[in-house]
């Protein structure tokens, strides 16, 4: 066991070289899943890929590619490129409708199962699954998720957990405050004795891709960058080199940081050229957590998200919400106390406060997260019980810089004068996934869970009668939907 800083890139560094992929199987080979019909195809017609059968014998296009390796496939190949989940929010848009993102994430899971974990369709009955999601996603995702858990992939029962919540549970904490720093997108949710607070939630519009684009944008201004055609946009692989140069030569350090690394480019259907070169400012990328402003705009930004009416926030208490009746709804299905349960097409739609970002940096966003919790003793706890999770979060130098910088963030009227980074007793990138193992079979979840048949036959779960008071686990309530 260590502290995280204690993690130290130079011992792992090395010039990964990355080869594109596959995307040719044989013919005597059978698809493993049920869901490959009607997913992520080659863009090419039918009568292209008969031909292509023809000219390569045995050989024939795989129906999809999930993963790793469908970011490592050359743009001259006949496939498109799918995001079903992006910035934290289903990637939907004109050009990707909601159906197509629900049916590629089904491939997606459905693929791990079968070819990851071994879990054929016939057997899972037999299993629960624990859904730990970001804060960042709205009801109708999640219910969206269940669905797809639920109905599609036909697991016996589901829960939804948090993630900032699990990451508490998974280092053995009741009490801390989460700062989860991942791929695209940057939260901050402050946890006091196992229950999540919900005016502490911060998220930012940045993450660890977007240090990855700072990368290149500040070797091309330097111009240490070698003459190569380096495009993320068509080129998902070029982000995958630039993630590993990141991780393997970023970190915090106050003066001039330099470093000579190996620069691979990916031509279209070419092996990988390597290009030795120094890389300067190598610092300014991870300090762009702290001044968003060093971070390069994208260059095209997630659409409008008209799609979404937040029916009612996951965190917002709506006890006190009352809630219009139908005359013709039935007395069971509208319990004597308010709990605020969001029929489709039933209630009209109520406008809660909407998830909002904030384009500050990191100590600015954890300061204003534990100050809003009030009590001065749990503040000062707060402060001194700061956990860091996400990828990222393995940058050498970062959390001495989170101490140094929160400190000097809070201000001068309140009494706090320590700040203080956890040591992370697991790895920051899986203890999500182990605080949520835990929360999965503690007693105090035990009405969260949601079962098939309920889920199928629109039957919304009322469970104990409540929303969670005393925990954040996501309750039914707030989830399930009489489906249409």
């Amino acid at each position: 066991m260590g502290r995280v800083d204690a993690y130290n890139p130079q011992n792992v560094r090395k010039d990964s070289v990355f080869s594109w992929t596959d995307v040719y199987e044989k013919q005597s080979s059978t698809l493993v899943t049920d869901s490959s019909e009607d997913k992520e195809l080659p863009s090419t017609s039918l009568d292209q890929h008969e031909g292509v059968d023809m000219d390569l014998g045995e050989c024939k296009y795989k129906m999809f590619i999930c993963g790793e390796e469908a970011l490592k496939i050359s743009p001259t190949e006949p496939y498109c490129f799918r995001r079903p989940v992006q910035r934290g929010h289903f990637n939907i848009s004109q050009d990707y409708p909601a159906q197509q993102v629900y049916e590629d994430l089904h491939t997606i899971w459905d693929w791990i199962l079968v070819e990851k974990l071994h879990i054929p369709q016939s057997e899972r009955n037999m299993y629960s699954a624990i859904l730990v999601l970001p804060e960042t996603f709205d009801n109708c995702e999640i219910k969206e998720v269940l669905s797809i858990v639920l109905r599609d992939l036909q697991f016996s029962s589901a829960v939804v957990h948090q993630e900032g919540l699990a990451a508490a549970f998974g280092n053995g904490l009741s009490t801390a405050c989460i700062l989860n720093i991942g791929a695209q997108e940057t939260s901050v949710i402050c946890i006091e004795d196992g229950v999540a607070l919900p005016t502490s939630e911060k998220t930012l519009p940045f993450g660890g891709e977007d240090l990855s684009r700072c990368l290149l944008w500040t070797q091309r201004h330097h111009q240490t960058w070698p003459q190569v055609r380096t495009d993320m946009l068509t080129k998902p692989i070029d982000m995958l080199m630039l993630n590993e140069l990141k991780k393997s030569y970023c970190y915090i350090q106050e003066g001039e940081v330099d470093a000579v690394a190996v620069v691979q480019s990916y031509e279209d259907g070419m092996p990988a050229a390597s290009h030795r070169t120094r890389l300067t400012a190598l610092n300014v990328p991870p300090m762009g957590l702290f001044y968003p402003t060093l971070l390069v705009p994208e260059v095209y930004p997630p659409p409008p998200r008209s799609w979404f009416n937040d029916y009612e926030d996951m965190l917002e208490e709506t006890w006190h919400f009352d809630y219009p009746r139908q005359p013709d709804m039935a007395d069971s299905l509208y319990p004597g106390f308010n709990i605020g349960l969001p029929m489709w097409g039933s209630y009209p739609i109520f406008q809660t406060k909407p998830k909002k970002e904030e384009n500050v940096g990191l100590a600015e966003a954890i300061t204003s997260s534990i100050l809003s919790t009030g009590r001065i003793d749990l503040k000062r706890k707060l402060f001194c019980s700061i956990q860091l999770i996400g990828g990222v979060a393995l940058t050498e130098g970062l959390i001495p810089a989170v101490e140094d910088r929160v400190l000097h963030a809070i201000p001068s009227n309140e009494a706090i004068d320590t700040v203080e980074v956890l040591q992370s007793r697991t790895h920051p990138t899986f203890v999500s996934w182990k605080g949520g193992a835990i929360l999965g079979i503690l007693d105090i979840g035990r009405d969260a869970w949601i079962h098939r048949m309920d889920w199928i036959h629109n039957v919304v779960h009322v469970g104990i009668g409540r929303k969670y008071k005393d925990s954040y686990y996501v309750q039914p309530q707030a989830t399930c939907y009489i489906n249409s």
